[in-house]
């Protein structure tokens, strides 16, 4: 079982805040790469970083993760 970034979202989520994945990452204190591998699929972020990007992203944790083999997989 891992967490998973949900990568359409996130992107999307992004996207609507008008951030590049440079500014996203200065927001959240971490690099450009870390955004790009976390939205590859490349890199789960741990839990100061997701909360950081739910701040950032005004959203919701929940939209952002699951977990890998948890209810998700399952819908």
């Amino acid at each position: 079982v891992g967490v998973v970034w949900s990568n359409n979202k996130g992107m999307g989520l992004r996207a609507r805040q008008y951030f590049t994945q440079s500014v996203l990452a200065n927001r959240v204190w971490f690099t450009r790469q870390t955004v790009g591998f976390m939205e590859k699929g490349e890199f789960s972020p741990y839990i100061t970083l997701s909360l950081r990007l739910g701040r950032e992203l005004a959203c919701d944790l929940n939209e952002l993760f699951w977990l890998e083999g948890g209810d998700e997989d399952e819908k």
